[in-house]
């Protein structure tokens, strides 16, 4: 197994050695053609339905999933109850792990003294260190019930072999505390922070993808997987690459850590191009040489030239892709280029020629490598003055624990049905809301519109938007809704009033990533239904 790469291993750890951190308007509504096409696009209006990312507890489940993991889970368990105390009293530590805790004291099995004292010989003295060695073994291990190895010894990564002895005392532990029963107990929560994730997570892949044109599919053998964990101290992601799979556990967090998850995401599509073209590769080797003078660099990437040329082409496509101006993404590119990612510049000026045409990364990635020139890009680091390290991460203050009652708690339920595609109860659930609030809830009306969307009703769905906005709805439903209703009118020929909407969702003051970027694009060209298969 190769060794494991900085991006893989250290969103949640310090970093050391190899570990680090048409046409016109319609009259008389549409005919019997066009309402059979509006049925085959309605689930394309939401972006949770634009995306094949499946929800549920699955080990060895195909790529793309967002799952919680039962190996995962007791790994954690375990732990916990052998000693593993970091970011208990966090007010962002998930409800979940306590409850865990305080089941888990009523055991006494003979496996549990032997857990203590396996934890306490190999507990690190950085807690994001300890926890990320216990996640590193659970990704390798097979699970219950025997919890061996998936790989040889010698392919483990480094963090994951000195624990080598713990498969045995986890079997044992597995069946005594009755884990399985225990996993399944709080399998629902599980499912809240799946649903809490997967819309922001499948529209940030979506829109990667479509960015790059490359199919959602992504690489036969090749599998790019989120966890998450509730039972660990609130803390940022933790990426690993494994051979050809590529994982993401998603910890406890007040904020959801999509543009880390998107970050692992763009490793796992490009990676292999490096690989793929590493003649062209190496034929730019020279300029490795320059990043030895930037003191933030980590080692690995002065080590890896492969490794950086991906990184800065990374930094490149995240620029590119971040909603602001020309110059706010120039100045991401020059605080990269500061950092040692010394050809961030080089592929941010490809992607704007990359975006004009019609190409895939696929095959448009090679051009740009050759594209690279040794002599010009010599000339502009010399001009650079590297920064001694890179800027801190500030994490968002930790909010008070908050209990949702009354109407926004059936609000939240409706919508946690509503991701989960549960339509039914997300009906029930946003009509409920209604009848709290006298039936003039903005977000109960947009959620109930949403399901009519889905539901194929798009008479429905529209007169639910228009309601939702004569309710004073927030700036993100005002958009969302004025979005929804520009691309219905859109399918129903209604082009002039398409774009009003469009401008209005524009105007809502809405800043969630991908709505204006998506009115944009209803401004540039229309919303078509897609050809039938």
């Amino acid at each position: 197994m190769p060794a494991a790469r900085p991006w893989q291993l250290g969103l949640n750890c310090r970093r050391h050695g190899i570990f680090s951190t048409g046409g016109g308007p319609v009259e008389g509504g549409p005919g019997p053609e066009r309402q059979a096409s509006l049925k085959r696009i309605f689930a394309l209006l939401l972006p949770i339905a634009v995306a094949a990312w499946s929800v549920g507890p699955a080990r060895g489940a195909e790529q793309g999933q967002l799952d919680s993991d039962v190996t995962l889970f007791t790994v954690m368990a375990a732990i916990n109850a052998a000693g593993y105390d970091a970011g208990i009293d966090s007010p962002s530590a998930s409800p979940v792990r306590a409850a865990v805790r305080q089941e888990l004291k009523t055991f006494n099995g003979p496996s549990l003294e032997q857990l203590k004292n396996f934890y306490q010989q190999y507990k690190l003295d950085d807690p994001a260190q300890d926890l990320a060695q216990y996640v590193s073994f659970a990704l390798q291990s097979a699970g219950p019930p025997e919890f061996k190895f998936r790989v040889p010894f010698g392919d483990l990564s480094p963090d994951a072999q000195p624990l080598h002895g713990l498969g045995r005392l986890l079997a044992d532990f597995y069946s005594e505390a009755e884990i399985e029963k225990l996993y399944k107990k709080y399998l629902p929560e599980h499912e809240k922070e799946i649903a809490r994730y997967h819309e922001p997570v499948t529209q940030a892949v979506f829109e990667t993808n479509g960015y790059l044109r490359m199919p959602t599919s992504g690489y036969l053998g090749r599998r790019f997987q989120i966890y998450v964990d509730l039972l660990s101290a609130p803390n940022r992601p933790s990426v690993r690459g494994y051979g050809a799979d590529t994982f993401v556990v998603v910890h406890p967090s007040p904020e959801l850590n999509t543009a880390e998850i998107r970050h692992a995401y763009l490793h796992y599509l490009l990676d292999p191009f490096t690989a793929k073209y590493a003649s062209a590769v190496e034929a730019k080797k020279q300029l490795a040489g320059l990043a030895m003078f930037a003191p933030a660099l980590d080692e690995s990437y002065k080590a890896d030239f492969a490794l950086l040329v991906t990184e800065c082409l990374i930094k490149a496509v995240e620029a590119r892709m971040k909603y602001g101006s020309e110059k706010q993404k120039e100045t991401l590119v020059e605080q990269a280029l500061r950092e040692g990612f010394i050809l961030t510049p080089h592929f941010y000026d490809q992607l704007l020629r990359f975006e004009k045409q019609e190409q895939g990364i696929r095959l448009y990635y090679p051009e740009m490598v050759h594209a690279i020139d040794v002599k010009k890009e010599d000339r502009r680091l010399r001009q650079v003055h590297f920064v001694e390290r890179p800027p801190e991460r500030r994490p968002a203050p930790e909010p008070a624990r908050r209990v949702l009652t009354g109407v926004a708690k059936t609000l939240q339920e409706a919508e946690e049905s509503f991701l989960r595609h549960q339509l039914d109860q997300a009906k029930k659930l946003f009509e409920e809301a209604q009848k709290e609030t006298g039936g003039k809830d903005a977000r109960a009306l947009y959620g109930l519109a949403r399901v009519a969307a889905l539901e194929k009703d798009s008479e429905r769905a529209k007169e639910l938007f228009l309601l939702a906005l004569d309710a004073g709805p927030d700036p993100h439903v005002r958009a969302m809704s004025h979005l929804y209703l520009g691309r219905i009118e859109d399918l129903f020929g209604s082009r002039e009033q398409a774009v009003l909407h469009y401008r209005k969702a524009l105007a809502a003051g809405d800043d969630t990533p991908g709505t204006r970027e998506a009115a944009e694009k209803g401004l540039q060209q229309s919303f078509a239904s897609p050809k039938p298969k």
